[in-house]
């Protein structure tokens, strides 16, 4: 299958060779006249197509790691009155398409054991810790903390050291600006395996669900909030000082909260989802119909306003 483009230069090649005229020419190629003759008008919406493609290229350079699906959310709320289709086909074109590593599918995969989804706000907490390192090498760590309802990112704590009684103030910071979770889904780190964190947790009422050793998708949601911290945040920049790094990382997780769109939240942010209650005006598949991966890429599935199953071991 060739396009239309090569399918004119082909008989424009026939008739030099042949001496024919364009009908004998057409005809002995099986090839429409009227896609030979075609020729472009001057587009309608040029002009606005061209401000169009100035203000994503703008956006895609301020949120790199950002897909056309997330971009055309940043437009909408611009007051650009344009649809999506209009808006990866410019994607496109402008080759912002950003490639990405596809991990292999091991074939002993096992079934994961499901629980019910969380239901409301301060449900259930996830937790984990992130490895990163400064411009001088120095290592860095995260604890991040994520409200699995919501899927708003309470906490990220930034230091080259977090013990479990640093784990534990944490805590207690966010116990008193917006109370505590019924259960917190964790790993068997020291730091969440020491025996401060149990009797703190013992003391709220706070019960510790650990995942099964060596399966870290059983904490789901942390881990996909991992692969976006990754991406966004951390690959893109460059931490001279701790202080640098935890100013960096704060205003990063204010963004998430507030400005970047949701998939698996109808395209909401946390927070808007959060104020909203929980109702979100989910969008449909024919709303965003291109994937834009490369290799065959993967329809992504939108979820209802309840976010997606957490998983854990009885």
């Amino acid at each position: 299958m060739v396009g239309p483009q090569a399918e004119r230069e082909a008989v424009k090649v026939f008739r030099e060779a042949t001496k024919c005229s364009e009908r004998h020419a057409c005809g002995q190629m099986e090839i429409l006249r009227a896609l030979v003759r075609y020729q472009a008008r001057g587009r309608r919406y040029a002009k606005a197509n061209e401000r169009l493609r100035v203000r994503l290229r703008e956006l895609a350079e301020e949120r790199r790691r950002w897909g056309y699906r997330r971009l055309h959310i940043l437009l909408k709320r611009d007051g650009w009155q344009v649809n999506s289709k209009r808006v990866y086909r410019i994607y496109v074109e402008e080759k912002l398409v950003v490639r990405r590593r596809r991990r292999r599918r091991r074939i002993c995969a096992q079934a994961r054991v499901l629980l019910a989804a969380p239901s409301r706000v301060n449900e259930t907490w996830t937790m984990d810790f992130l490895h990163d390192a400064l411009a001088s090498g120095r290592k860095l760590r995260t604890l991040s903390i994520e409200d699995a309802y919501t899927r708003e990112m309470l906490a990220i704590e930034v230091d080259t050291s977090l013990p479990a009684l640093r784990v534990i103030r944490v805590l207690e910071r966010q116990r008193q600006e917006r109370g505590l979770p019924e259960r917190i889904v964790i790993d068997h780190g020291t730091e969440f395996t020491s025996k401060a964190l149990d009797q703190w947790a013992y003391e709220h009422k706070v019960t510790l669900h650990f995942i099964t050793p060596g399966r870290p998708m059983e904490n789901g949601y942390i881990e996909s909030f991992y692969g976006k911290f990754r991406e966004e945040c951390l690959n893109e920049h460059w931490f001279l000082t701790l202080d640098d790094a935890r100013e960096t990382i704060e205003k990063w997780r204010i963004d998430y909260n507030r400005v970047r769109p949701h998939s698996s939240l109808g395209y909401l942010t946390p927070e808007e989802f959060r104020n909203t209650n929980g109702y979100a005006n989910v969008e449909s598949k024919e709303r965003f119909p291109h994937s834009h991966s490369h290799g065959g890429g993967e329809l992504i599935s939108l979820l209802n306003s309840t976010p997606s199953t957490l998983t854990y071991p009885d």
